[in-house]
């Protein structure tokens, strides 16, 4: 979501105005729309590896061939293509050129696997004549970390050179995880609250049914989802499952309060990035950062700095689901089919949350914590979180029923939950699949998969 111009350059005066920001992402029902992004592994087809941004078949071949072919226009950081702009969607670089989509903001699933299918046709056709393919998994099952390229851009040298400092997994979060989310609107600040706490406490569940990354440097590494487990050793300081969502006096103020105590990263000034790493946002607003003297918040650097906290929901303007690892094409539909299936009908907000609603909070992390490496086999009370998916996938199934919003063929939203049904009842994870495949036809290798998964 775009600050108009006028705003950007707002100083800010004090907290009332970053609260206010938040809050101004109150919709009306009848503009709620579906935003969904999904991030994918390129790879060179003829070794695997992954492509590099410059030379014949790099990054940003790829991205002027698109952006030529199908009228994308070029953003640029200096005199270097970065991201594309088509109406309200751009196609983004992560930092070792995991391509994303972040798509417009639309009314139905329909129409968002409609834009993920015309997307990875977009790309297939230019990539194929570049030699390159694109897998979508949660993590990069073959390659090293020293072997992953980084794109050419400011903020992710600044990310690059900080992470080290705070945890051992920060550089595989950036360069060797892909992700599908999707961002949700809300009416006021009770439907925020509701909304966060029920897909807080249901993101496990996510994790569990969308695990698909069981692969490091060519080997089971004993994950289902390591990308999640990946994000419990990146920076403490911004991820996780935040407890005080759940106590009584959370809202706009209270994630305010939080997101200030999130060190900075950077700052974006007339064209360039300035490395602000471990600073504190809230001398940024008073103009006594050492590193910047005088200097001001605005704005624009509240927006930028809500980007840079990283927990399993995250508050904009509106809200995003982070817990599911990057997959095929199916499964990039059925993600925003599940939460809009659960959060935008009101009774199924309901069940969902009196689902979770009595979980403690050391039920909460068991959750997080467990299913990382276990999936839908964690042990959850007297069951399993298999038996928690299943109704979780009834109630967004009963909840996109309501929605009514159907295809030219009179199908409803719920058909796109199909392959999360299936893994439920299969009790098989993505995950679980590949590793069966590694371990019988495919004689140990990982190879195979980017020829069978790929898009």
């Amino acid at each position: 979501m775009s600050i108009p111009s006028a705003v950007k350059s707002t100083p800010i005066h004090g907290r009332q105005q970053l609260i206010d920001y938040l809050a101004a992402g109150e919709k009306p029902r009848e503009a709620w729309r579906i935003g969904t992004e999904h991030e994918k592994f390129g790879f060179r087809t003829d070794d695997l590896r992954p492509p590099t941004f410059e030379g014949d078949r790099g990054i940003r071949a790829l991205l002027e061939g698109i952006a030529a072919r199908y009228g994308w226009e070029i953003a640029r950081e200096g005199e270097t293509p970065v991201a594309l702009i088509r109406d309200k969607a751009n196609i983004t670089l992560e930092p070792a050129g995991q391509l994303e989509l972040s798509g417009a903001p639309l009314e139905t699933i329909h129409q968002t696997c409609c834009e993920v299918n015309k997307h990875l046709d977009e790309v297939r056709s230019i990539a194929d004549g570049l030699g390159l393919g694109f897998l979508g998994m949660g993590f990069q099952p073959k390659w090293r970390r020293d072997e992953m390229p980084w794109m050419p851009k400011g903020r992710y040298k600044i990310m690059r050179e900080y992470m080290p400092k705070v945890g051992s997994l920060g550089l595989d979060m950036m360069t060797r995880t892909c992700t599908v989310q999707v961002n949700l609107d809300f009416e006021s600040e009770g439907d925020m609250v509701r909304k966060f706490r029920t897909s807080l406490a249901l993101q496990p569940i996510a994790t569990a049914l969308f695990a698909d990354s069981p692969f490091t440097e060519g080997k089971p590494n004993g994950y289902q989802s390591f990308r999640s487990h990946v994000w419990t050793d990146t920076d403490a300081d911004r991820t996780g499952m935040l407890d005080f969502v759940f106590e009584d006096s959370f809202g706009y103020e209270r994630y305010v309060d939080y997101i200030l105590d999130v060190p900075m990263y950077f700052s974006y000034q007339d064209g360039r990035y300035i490395d602000l790493a471990g600073q504190d946002f809230k001398r940024f607003m008073t103009g006594t950062l050492e590193a910047l003297p005088g200097g001001r918040a605005t704005m624009k650097d509240w927006a930028d700095h809500l980007t840079t906290a990283f927990p399993e929901v995250r508050l904009k303007q509106y809200l995003e689901m982070r817990g599911a690892d990057g997959g095929p094409w199916n499964r990039l539909c059925a993600l925003p089919a599940l939460w809009v299936g659960l959060l935008y009908d009101d009774e199924a907000l309901r069940a969902a949350w009196d689902l979770v609603k009595d979980f403690t909070r050391e039920e909460r992390h068991a959750l997080r914590d467990g299913v990382p490496k276990h999936a839908l086999k964690l042990p959850f009370r007297n069951g399993t979180v298999r038996d928690l998916a299943r109704e979780t996938l009834q109630i967004a199934a009963h909840g996109l029923k309501r929605r009514h919003r159907l295809n030219r063929n009179g199908a409803d939203e719920s058909i796109f939950l199909e392959p999360l049904m299936e893994i439920v009842e299969a009790n098989q994870t993505p995950a679980e699949r590949k590793l069966e495949l590694f371990h019988g036809e495919w004689n140990g290798s990982v190879d195979p998969v980017f020829k069978e998964f790929a898009y």
